[in-house]
């Protein structure tokens, strides 16, 4: 089994997606594991995005990149430019690292259907992603 980490600033929601997603996609042919450089909470709003799909993530948790050290990776996944900055070199020197960059919903601001649809956009781009992913290197 391959071990996949998936890394993004606070393990809020795009990470929390992909994990999800490269779960699924998956089917039991990868461990995988989402962390952020810092912890914010799952964001309520990625959890409903999620549902709508069919993916229930309310049992997620939000970890820290420091809780996996001792982890090999075979996959580091970035999903955000902040996480990309972050030194990996630490752990897993012989991880593939990947790296795409999606747009956090959690920062657009305006009425509830501009924010709905950036957090839909943001999910679909995201699971197109990870099913790309699984298909290439799983």
């Amino acid at each position: 089994m391959k071990n996949i980490l998936v890394l993004c600033t606070g393990n809020s929601c795009r990470s929390q997606i992909a994990h999800a997603y490269l779960k699924y996609f998956s089917f039991k042919k990868a461990n995988i594991y989402s962390a952020g450089i810092e912890k914010h909470g799952i964001n309520p709003k990625a959890i409903a995005i999620m549902q709508e799909d069919g993916i229930d993530i309310r049992e997620h948790s939000c970890n820290l990149i420091d809780e996996y050290l001792n982890i090999d990776f075979d996959f580091i996944i970035t999903v955000c430019d902040h996480a990309k900055e972050f030194s990996l070199d630490i752990f897993s020197k012989k991880a593939v690292r990947m790296h795409k960059n999606f747009k956090d919903p959690s920062k657009v601001k305006g009425d509830n259907q501009k924010i709905y649809d950036a957090f839909e956009t943001t999910r679909n781009q995201i699971k197109d992603y990870c099913r790309s992913f699984v298909k290439e290197n799983l």
